[in-house]
């Protein structure tokens, strides 16, 4: 399609003499007489290049350019001077213009320069669509995992970064709320503001009170100083609470207030304070249940429940185990300061069966127990814990259902047709996938008829 061009000059024989030029090498192009009736149609037209004037009547260039500026207009633009007022081109090129051209130039000058700006402008628009690109692919920091429950976690996260909508996260222990919590938090508009979490359990109700919304010197035996409290320390970012299940009944209610009201009371003081904070939630609780238990109250669940995220547990996504025993294993070999090991394909395989009642958090426990008793390049099943090889006991699984747990053999048999398809079926590049020689390999597609 051919680049669009709009011409701002006021003196009309030089306008037409240009736009004729222009239209005969090929260029889409409308005239404007002066600055305001350029932003009038560049708010409705989009177009790639603004090709202006600097002394024009009603708006000038240098004003247009500072509009244009200001209004975050995608259109280059190519300032028109005189010999007279090189130094005022310059400045404008200091506003944002791409690049300058004398009113006398000669016409091949001008679209060679047009040519060069338009071709400067491709390649910027073409490097954001690749950062944004690079963005969506890694933009999830350390959450790993491309399985179909994951990729919905990943669509929400997408939705909920871009506005300041509460969250409500909830999963079982170690599936890595507060991981998604923070994710959502640098991926959105907020991600220079502070980000502030704080855990809900195991504080008694004064104390939480401090915690949360501050306390003036002296409303409490300890409290020799005034405090401010994580909704005034998070204010203008996100605050994370964590374990929200936890907070106690009597204080839900000025939990619910300082939500409704944007606004907290410290203990000790009858001024409340104006905050201003987007609110992540998480708990590992059924809130449902919670309050028709008579524990939580039902007005600051649905206070709270406006964007849902369940996490899935390990079990549930065991495709992802292998992806995230790659991470762990380079992060650890980063922190160890050692050549990174690799993992047999029986333990491995192992890894994979294993039910995970603890999640994210036990696997990378189990990792990391096995980097640092593994003497070895490679860990293999004896480095794993006892459970994990099935020789301990085993924890019940959590709530959710788990469905079939594969066997050692399945699970290997998986993992070898999952390296054969990413190989595209080059057994040399599948056997360097899963760490095994070429005719270790050949055993085990014999073995399983693959």
């Amino acid at each position: 399609m051919p680049a669009r061009i709009l011409l701002v000059e006021d003196e009309l024989n030089m306008a037409r003499t240009l736009a004729k030029n222009l239209e005969r090498a090929g260029y889409l192009v409308e005239h404007a007489p002066h600055g305001e009736a350029a932003l009038a149609r560049l708010a409705s037209v989009t177009f790639d290049v603004v090709l202006t004037d600097l002394k024009m009547p009603v708006m000038d260039g240098m004003e247009l350019l500072r509009a244009m500026h200001e209004r975050q207009v995608g259109a280059a633009a190519v300032v028109l001077t005189g010999y007279g007022t090189i130094e005022s081109a310059v400045e404008a090129m200091k506003l944002g213009a791409a690049d300058y051209l004398i009113k006398d130039a000669r016409p091949q000058e001008i679209l060679l320069t047009l040519e060069r700006v338009l071709r400067v402008a491709s390649l910027e628009r073409e490097n954001k669509r690749l950062r944004r690109e690079i963005g969506r692919l890694q933009g999830f920091g350390e959450l790993i995992g491309h399985s179909p429950a994951m990729q919905a976690v990943y669509r929400l996260i997408d939705a909920v970064s871009q506005n300041k909508s509460t969250v409500l996260l909830s999963g079982e222990s170690g599936t890595g709320k507060e991981l998604v919590a923070r994710t959502i938090h640098q991926r959105g508009t907020l991600r220079d503001m502070p980000f502030v979490a704080v855990n809900c359990a195991g504080l008694s109700e004064t104390l939480l009170d401090s915690q949360l919304f501050g306390h003036r010197r002296g409303a409490f035996t300890g409290a020799v100083s005034d405090h401010d409290g994580v909704f005034r320390a998070a204010t203008g970012g996100t605050l994370l609470l964590d374990e929200v299940a936890e907070i106690p009944l009597g204080l839900q209610a000025k939990f619910l207030r300082a939500i409704q009201e944007r606004e907290v009371t410290p203990l000790g003081s009858s001024r409340p304070v104006p905050v201003d904070v987007r609110l992540i939630a998480a708990t590992n609780s059924d809130l449902e249940t919670e309050v028709r238990a008579g524990t939580f109250r039902a007005d600051l669940f649905y206070r709270l429940n406006v964007v849902h995220i369940e996490l899935p547990s390990l079990r549930t996504r065991r495709d992802d185990i292998t992806a995230l025993v790659d991470h762990f294993l380079a992060h650890y070999s980063a922190q160890y300061g050692v050549e990174p090991k690799r993992i047999a394909p029986d333990a491995l395989a192992a890894l994979v069966a294993y039910d995970w009642p603890g999640n994210i958090r036990q696997l990378q426990n189990a990792i990391e127990r096995a980097f640092a008793l593994s003497t070895a390049d490679v860990i293999e099943t004896a480095d794993l814990p006892a459970a994990v090889r099935g020789t301990g006991p085993v924890a019940p699984p959590g709530p959710s259902e788990p469905g079939p747990v594969p066997t050692l053999e399945q699970a290997e048999r998986e993992l070898i047709s999952a390296a054969l398809r990413q190989s595209g079926g080059i057994k040399n590049e599948a056997a360097r996938l899963l760490g095994i020689d070429r005719q270790r390999l050949y055993r085990k597609i014999e073995k399983y008829g693959l």
